[in-house]
């Protein structure tokens, strides 16, 4: 909550350094962290926890910069003790919130998983968002195309989108429109290049 009881909008497009780059960017590209009073080093990746804020740009290889050059603990001015793997940490955060994020839009009826429930997004125009998994068949995800003007999301394993659907694994999903859609491409922007294997090329748009 900001003043006079306003709700903290997280997807707002104010910038911040990033403290490897030394450039300004739009939050929804960074990850945020705190240090906690005994000097921890906290990802804050729901960029709720009170503190000053360290913002790195969400790479694999800014964040494994930030800690080999002891960045981190330079922006803080203070000793600072970072997680071991701490890009590993926080593309499991990460990873756990573009989760939660699908699974909230599933339960509002604005998603749906399995190939022929997707399909039927698609040729109706519903979806606006498709996902498949990383380690899917690629000749099944072949199969389906990103909406004409839509995004693709496909940083997430079948494990993962799975769990956003109460199921053991899941390769396909659909995204309608709506307010959680920015906010799941967000997240996936930030989980790809935070991730080993960001996942494969979109398919080509449907005409």
């Amino acid at each position: 909550m900001t003043r006079g009881g306003a709700k903290k909008d997280r997807s707002d497009d104010s910038e911040r350094k990033c403290i490897v780059t030394g450039e300004a960017a739009p939050k929804a590209g960074l990850i945020r962290f705190v240090v906690s009073p005994d000097g921890q080093l906290v990802p804050d990746v729901l960029e709720k926890l009170p503190g000053r804020g360290i913002w790195v740009t969400a790479e694999r290889g800014a964040l494994e910069q930030a800690e080999k050059k002891k960045l981190f603990a330079r922006a803080a001015r203070q000793p600072v003790v970072v997680p071991k793997a701490i890009a590993d940490l926080v593309e499991g955060a990460v990873a756990r919130h573009l989760v939660d994020l699908i699974a909230l839009a599933r339960k509002s009826g604005a998603a749906v998983s399995g190939y022929e429930k997707v399909k039927g997004w698609l040729e109706t125009e519903r979806a606006r968002i498709l996902i498949q998994a990383i380690d899917g068949s690629g000749r099944g995800k072949s199969k389906l195309s990103t909406p004409e003007g839509g995004r693709f999301v496909g940083c997430l394993t079948a494990d993962e989108i799975g769990q956003a659907f109460g199921r053991q694994t899941t390769v396909h999903a659909a995204l309608a429109a709506g307010g959680l859609a920015k906010r799941v491409v967000d997240e996936a922007q930030r989980l790809k290049g935070l991730r080993a294997d960001p996942g494969g090329q979109a398919p080509p748009e449907r005409k």
